[in-house]
């Protein structure tokens, strides 16, 4: 039996709140709690060691805009916390670590400026996560709202040699839709690079999470599932606990060191 798949509870923020987009479109928002940070604790004691953050309003500028929510749900105890949006400068990653975050999400900054990912990540070795969020195989960038004519496997493979902590894959089709994760793809990415694989987007049961266990991915982010109760955190950890049929890559187990 391998080690199980890491599931990271997803928190997007927007305007200070608890939201949820549909294929990341600003106007089908769902607002699901007042209060990210209870939110958060409510994860932790769960069960869950990681929460997975993403600032919107970030995303979507530039410059993160949660800070203050961003740093309440990082300083809980017993949780640690991956952030992405907005992270497009060193000061914006000094700034998240400072406020206790755990690992950093970067990805437009990396399309935009991979030599300035590659000083990020000698400085802030095994803390940077490549955020590839990807529409038709193509990489997204500015909160979604452009595409670059860049394939996401390009881009994996171009910056494989750094000392990141994974890479977050995301299909934007299936983002906040429930109706799975874009297996091909996810299984395309974990053959493709030796970093760890965080899949994310579609998780809408456990079936879902099930079939992600033998592509060997490091971590699964789930979002919606959670906070529509469509099943319990208990319920995705347990099936990420499912057995492997072979042995899980050397990736994934670095992925708890």
């Amino acid at each position: 039996m391998g080690l199980p798949v890491v599931i990271l509870p997803a928190i997007d923020l927007r305007d200070g709140r608890c939201v949820r987009l549909c294929q990341g479109d600003f106007t089908r928002e769902t607002v699901y709690d007042g209060d990210p940070a209870a939110v958060a604790e409510s994860w932790r004691d769960g069960g869950a060691e990681w929460v997975h953050l993403v600032d919107l309003d970030g995303a979507r500028t530039g410059q993160v805009r949660n800070g203050a929510v961003i740093q309440a749900v990082a300083q809980l105890p017993g949780l640690r916390c991956q952030l992405g949006g907005g992270l497009r400068t060193e000061a914006d990653l000094e700034a998240a670590f400072a406020w206790g975050v755990e690992r950093a999400v970067v990805g437009t900054q990396a399309l935009r400026d991979p030599a300035w990912l590659c000083r990020m990540a000698e400085r802030f070795p095994g803390r940077l996560v490549l955020g590839l969020d990807a529409q038709n195989g193509l990489v997204a960038t500015d909160g979604w709202l452009d595409i670059s004519s860049t394939p996401a496997l390009e881009l994996a493979r171009r910056f494989d040699h750094l000392p990141l902590a994974g890479i977050v894959y995301t299909d934007i089709h299936r983002d906040g839709m429930l109706t799975g994760p874009n297996l091909e793809a996810t299984a395309a990415l974990v053959e493709a690079v030796a970093l760890p694989v965080f899949a994310s987007g579609g998780i809408g049961n456990q079936e879902h999470i099930r079939a992600l266990v033998p592509l060997r991915v490091a971590g699964c982010i789930v979002g919606r599932a959670l906070h529509e109760r469509r099943f319990t955190l208990a319920d995705a950890l347990a099936a990420a606990a499912s057995p492997l049929n072979s042995k899980p890559a050397t990736s994934a187990a670095a992925l708890r060191h």
